[in-house]
């Protein structure tokens, strides 16, 4: 919320209050605006009467609900209100206090330390992720800005961080006696013909190794499905957890790292799907195809039976991606 949308401190507060009649016969439309009005963050003096602080933004949403209501056959009037009385005044602000849910947020965050070194830091990084989002849309709708946000902001900042140290950890110098922090070169010839194995549940880091792992490096891999607690055989080359051969670093998630380790981090189809599998991993909604490939892979989870199904279905996401970010140079030849 910008400053300008937050009532001024220190100044006489003045409200809005709506007053609406709903549609009678139109029980799902009532139903709608009723939904409309929690997400603005209402308080509801009594039936058919609702509250907001008098800002620039609130008195447009309220003027749009009314006329809205009024084109749905219904009535409202929008009121500016003074209060004058202190303690009236506190009675208005106190029905705003946003303050019970920022603790019960900060409950669910610091709960999440239950499963340190239990769950997979991918899971845990997903979860906040929707916690992130709880907050964001607690404070829209914080207009006296509750103390206790602050509080929920830094639970939430330090546990992102927690789990970011967790999912890519420092993994000091590579195996070739390269620097910190880059992937060994690998040879592709070592690497034919094996068995790779990763464990369950297979997030996106570990389906887009795998597609990986099929597509560009061992097109004859065997997969191999390893339970949480379930050791890695000695002939396979693991990835995707912590002690595989291929693993998550401080700075790269697995896939990232085998695309470095075969050289095929010039492939700039490949890279730009490493930074999408980078996002998702780490919970950041903000790269702009994440949404629409997390919904494509959960279709997939939704239809596979085992994980065998679940990489077939996957595949076919990440082969179109990859023809989509495939380009063509002036030349016209094929730029991988």
């Amino acid at each position: 919320m910008s400053e300008k949308d937050q009532p001024e401190s220190g100044a006489p507060l003045r409200w809005l209050v709506l007053v609406a009649v709903f549609p009678v016969e139109d029980a799902a439309g009532r139903m709608r605006l009723l939904r409309t009005l929690e997400g603005l963050g209402c308080a509801v003096m009594r039936e058919g009467v609702f509250l907001l602080p008098d800002t620039p933004r609130n008195r447009t949403s309220f003027q749009r609900l009314a006329d809205h209501i009024v084109r749905a056959k219904g009535d409202a009037w929008m009121f500016p209100v003074n209060v004058e009385k202190a303690q009236q005044a506190k009675e208005f602000r106190a029905m705003f206090d946003r303050s019970g849910r920022y603790a019960e947020l900060t409950k669910t965050i610091e709960g999440l330390k239950a499963g340190f070194g239990v769950s997979d830091p991918t899971a845990i990084a997903q979860v906040l992720a929707k916690q992130r989002r709880e907050l964001e849309a607690i404070s829209v709708l914080d207009f006296f800005v509750s103390p206790l946000r602050q509080r929920a902001e830094r639970a939430l900042t330090d546990m992102e961080q927690a789990v970011r140290d967790m999912m890519f950890p420092a993994n000091g110098e590579t195996d070739d006696g390269g620097a910190a922090g880059k992937p060994a070169r690998r040879s592709k010839r070592q690497y034919f013909r094996r068995a790779w194995a990763t464990r369950k549940p297979l997030f996106v880091d570990r389906l887009a190794s795998a597609w990986l792992i099929r597509r560009f490096i061992d097109p004859e891999a065997t997969m191999l499905w390893l339970d949480k607690r379930q050791a890695c055989p000695a002939t396979a080359v693991g990835f995707g957890f912590e002690g595989a051969s291929f693993a998550n670093s401080r700075t790269r998630v697995t896939y990232e790292e085998l695309l470095g380790s075969f050289r095929l981090d010039r492939d700039a189809g490949l890279a730009k799907i490493g930074r999408l599998v980078h996002a998702l991993d780490a919970g950041n909604r903000q790269v702009p195809e994440a949404a629409g490939v997390e919904t494509l892979l959960a279709g997939a989870r939704h239809r596979a039976t085992n994980e065998d199904e679940l990489l077939r279905e996957s595949e076919r996401t990440f082969d179109l991606l990859y023809e989509a970010y495939y380009q063509l140079p002036q030349n016209g030849k094929a730029k991988g």
